[in-house]
């Protein structure tokens, strides 16, 4: 697997110096994501890091479902997570849930209770917010926050036995009020909540906070680094004092990295549910979302993505990364990779007249230019072939190389054809091409050495298969969606063209979901997952440039 950062990775100068020191002997991390969602291109980030550096020191990785908030989470998240993991090519050591710790991590808030650690707080959300003061003025107390240990004892067990009403009380660490880390003021680390859960069903209804949950799951798995994204920077202390205050030999060490902020898209969970359920994409799978699922449905390979993110580095410093940087690894991986093949995506009729009308041959075509191990397959060559539109015109301009009426082309691995004339319709709409060609230029190459300047690709009208093309755009037109506003403003209207009436070559008749593709002259295309024989549709990956304008 591809080691995260192979030039400079701060995170591993860290364990090197634990390791050298004797403050570590071993290496285990986790992958924590919240089952409320799809993961995204910014979640490959961390769980490259997460499983790259585990691997690098022999350790462990776990996968841990931080399923704290049961309102929000579901089992078919959990289900995309495990898929995305491991189409990655990750693989965990243990699949463990925060919830399987619910009976620990209450063990542990009675005991910072019984340590006058923690109360019992009757104080609302907002009222708890206004006690909390700001960054420049301390906080004030609780008018609860002096209870006796008993009746913070007899408060929490009511609370738990489901006596009182959801957010009627809460149960809260007492740290400082006064602390200039605002998440040291007093946090939150029981809420009631009256809420089936997944994997605990009824058992509860009181659920720890994550910045409680969090720390005490690391330690109880004994992790040794838990790596995470820089906004966590501010909750280290408060991790820390958790993990102190319950007494654990071996603390995990956090360490933060800057989060992928990647331009033209949104990751944000929230925002990807709105743009699903306004029908603004067809599903959290689009192909032009940036949830790992949409990405590999529009045919990005695993491998790119590793390498994107190993381009862009580990650091601390917040910086803003260019979507085009994604669609070059992709194209990179795919020009190496993708077998090549003949599609037509806007269909223009061609007529050999002087080839023989109850004929056809078959023609090799290499599956790879650059890998001939990768072997040739075969199309077939008959009278009547489809050509693109764009590659005929009747009056040509400067420089184009393509038909035109006299002039002679190649048809890729084929033979050369000259252009005689063509038919219109009733608007003056060319319909139909005639064309004579060389019997002796089998193969694309002329016997008497003659060049031409222009190389086509075609398929034949008797073998060819219709498909339905979609070509996807960027889903939005600002670098910055919302940032001048709404996001849904920038929406890109152009983001997804349909192209009904196109045609494959016969080999790709029988092509699966997946199936990944250079069309030649075109880009690099998938199988759509809805695809099927005889209903072919294919998605445009990237295309063979950059054509972001």
């Amino acid at each position: 697997m591809d080691e995260v950062n192979t030039v400079s990775n701060f995170i591993h100068d860290f364990i090197d110096a634990d390791l050298a020191a004797g403050v570590n002997t071993r290496v285990q991390t986790r992958f924590p994501p919240e089952p409320n969602g799809y993961l995204h291109i910014g979640h490959a980030k961390a769980i490259c890091i997460d499983f790259s550096t585990a691997e690098k020191y022999g350790g462990i990785c776990n996968l841990r479902l931080d399923d704290t908030n049961p309102s929000k989470e579901d089992v078919e998240y959990v289900d995309a997570i495990k898929e995305d993991i491991a189409w990655l090519g990750y693989h965990w050591e243990n699949v463990l849930y925060a919830s399987s710790y619910f009976d620990f991590i209450y063990d542990c808030a009675i005991q910072l209770i019984k340590k006058g650690k923690a109360y019992v707080c009757d104080l609302t959300a907002d009222e708890i917010r206004d006690y909390r003061g700001t960054l420049t003025e301390p906080g004030k107390n609780s008018p609860y926050r002096d209870r006796s240990i008993e009746e913070n004892l007899d408060l929490f067990a009511r609370m738990t036995a489901g006596e009182f009403p959801d957010v009627s009380r809460t149960l809260r660490a007492k740290i400082d009020m006064a602390s200039p880390n605002i998440n040291m003021r007093d946090p939150v680390i029981y809420r009631i909540a009256h809420v089936h859960h997944h994997q605990t069903g009824d058992k509860w209804c009181v659920y720890p906070m994550y910045d409680f949950a969090h720390p005490l799951s690391d330690a109880r798995e004994r992790v040794t680094y838990s790596l995470c994204s820089l906004e966590f920077e501010n909750h280290r202390p408060l991790y820390d004092w958790f993990i102190r205050e319950i007494g654990f030999d071996e603390p995990p060490r956090q360490i933060e990295f800057a989060r992928l902020n990647i331009n033209y898209c949104v990751t944000s969970k929230r925002k990807c549910l709105e743009l699903v359920e306004k029908g603004c994409v067809e599903g959290w799978d689009d192909p032009r979302m940036v949830t790992l699922c949409g990405l590999r449905r529009r045919g990005y390979p695993a491998a790119a993505i590793r390498e994107f993110i190993n381009r862009i580095g580990v650091s601390k410093a917040y910086s803003v990364v260019d979507y085009g940087l994604l669609e070059a690894c992709v194209r990179d991986e795919l020009n190496a990779n993708a077998p090549r093949v003949m599609t037509v995506l806007h269909p223009l009729k061609v007529v050999i007249d002087n080839y023989p009308a109850d004929q056809s041959e078959e023609i090799e075509v290499e599956n790879h230019p650059d890998h001939p191990e990768l072997g040739r397959h075969t199309v077939r060559f008959s009278r009547e072939l489809y050509v693109e539109r764009d590659d005929f015109m009747i009056e040509p301009v400067k420089k184009y190389f393509r038909l035109y009426p006299g002039n002679e082309v190649r048809l890729k691995s084929a033979y050369f054809v000259t252009c005689t004339g063509y038919e219109t319709d009733a608007n003056g709409e060319v319909t139909c091409l005639h064309c004579t060609y060389d019997p002796a230029s089998r193969g694309g190459n002329s016997p008497d050495g003659r060049k031409v300047r222009g190389t086509l690709h075609w398929v034949s009208a008797a073998d060819c298969v219709p498909c339905e093309v979609r070509l996807y755009d960027r889903l939005f037109n600002a670098e910055d969606p919302g940032a001048n506003g709404n996001y849904l403003d920038d929406l890109n209207p152009d983001s997804l063209t349909v192209l009904k009436d196109c045609m494959a070559e016969g080999s790709l008749r029988n092509v699966k979901p997946g199936d990944t593709f250079q069309f030649m002259r075109q880009g690099y295309f998938c199988a759509d997952k809805t695809s099927a024989p005889g209903a072919l549709v294919f998605n445009r990956t990237v295309a063979l440039n950059s054509s972001w304008k």
